[in-house]
């Protein structure tokens, strides 16, 4: 049975430096639930739950069809109601809107979805029924590696911003993230995160 592994045919979307880069993010399917609220607050934590659950609920749906697939890190879309999320000078967290989603190979259907969306409410409640199907294309982004406290993003998201505007290009969508570590079992000063954002191709070149 091979084993598809979107990390390694992405890599370059799942890894990044410490200083500003360039990167293409592809049109891709992801599972995806919305949300509004404070990340450290009870609705974020439930969601993330429910999200992970229907991951690995399809993980071994489709390994009994002798497929199987790597579950990918947690991503995340942040901003708030006009559109501007400024970490410099943030809104109240409760403000925070929020998409956390995950990348799932082009196989993943609707209809397997729907056959398993029962299941995963039973275990979850409404939050499994939350889980969406959802294609994203980020197209060229900008993007930069954080190790540290969550925390403590705001001077590498200043790091990033200062060098797409002296490059000449141009901000576009919503504040992105890629949680590499799991913060159950890294230290708060070893968490690696992506921190990415969409550009205006029209400010390219």
């Amino acid at each position: 049975m091979s084993k598809v592994d979107l990390s390694k045919e992405l890599k370059d979307c799942y890894k990044a430096k410490k200083k500003p880069d360039l990167v293409y993010v592809p049109e891709g399917k992801f599972l995806s639930i919305l949300g509004k609220g404070d990340p450290n607050g009870e609705e974020y934590q439930e969601a993330i739950g429910a999200l992970y659950s229907f991951a690995y609920t399809l993980k071994f749906h489709f390994k009994g069809q002798d497929k199987d697939f790597k579950v990918m890190p947690l991503e995340g879309l942040w901003w708030i109601e006009d559109g501007t999320f400024d970490m410099t000078n943030p809104a109240p967290r409760e403000d925070w809107r929020w998409r956390a989603f995950i990348r799932v190979p082009d196989y993943v259907s609707e209809e397997a979805m729907q056959e398993l969306v029962t299941d995963l409410s039973e275990k979850k409640g409404e939050k499994g029924r939350e889980v969406s199907l959802w294609n994203f294309h980020g197209g060229i982004s900008a993007q930069i590696l954080h190790i540290g406290p969550y925390s403590e993003e705001t001077p590498t998201i200043n790091t990033l911003h200062e060098w797409v505007e002296k490059s000449g290009y141009r901000l576009r969508g919503n504040h992105h993230e890629i949680y590499l570590s799991d913060p159950r079992r890294s230290k708060p000063e070893n968490l690696k995160t992506i921190i990415r954002h969409p550009l205006d191709e029209l400010g390219l070149g």
